[in-house]
């Protein structure tokens, strides 16, 4: 009986060391780039904040000459451009995707979400979320599909 109290007794105390753990992971660091007149990049700003980003906002009237410095091609633009540990984060990418991003570190030049898609972190507009793709991109412009949204109406 005392045998199974003990193990009972490091069993609580490795799964609670392992809960704080997990909820006091290091904040990652982006850096997002965008212009001073868009209203849904401060709610994309939020919602990565609200899963551990530390985020460094730098307000410019060229997010354009950015795109163009990070291989952004107009079929992936959206309004704002981020990095991320190398990588390119474009438009209304949710936190979550990031976060595969850098702990599978793929061989490529970042992700996107094209457009201003109806439903995307910083894009919410009631219970509507339009399906979407979240898109990985490499160095020759090839793409292909990170992550799929289906969508509610």
């Amino acid at each position: 009986m005392k045998i199974v109290k003990l193990f009972l007794a490091i069993g609580l105390l490795v799964a609670n060391v392992g809960v704080r753990a997990e909820s006091s992971s290091k904040p990652i660091d982006i850096v997002v780039h965008r212009s001073p007149t868009c209203t849904c990049c401060g709610k994309w700003l939020a919602h990565l904040k609200q899963n551990n980003f530390t985020v460094t906002d730098v307000v410019t009237d060229n997010v354009q000459a950015i795109k163009d410095k990070y291989g952004v091609t107009q079929q992936l633009a959206s309004c704002h451009t981020a990095i991320v540990d190398g990588y390119v984060i474009e438009g209304h990418v949710p936190a979550d995707d990031i976060k595969t991003l850098l702990k599978t570190k793929p061989k490529i030049v970042g992700i996107a979400v094209p457009g201003m898609v109806s439903g995307t972190p910083g894009m919410e507009m009631g219970d509507k979320i339009d399906p979407y793709e979240v898109v990985s991109f490499d160095r020759e412009n090839h793409t292909q599909v990170f992550n799929s949204y289906e969508g509610t109406k």
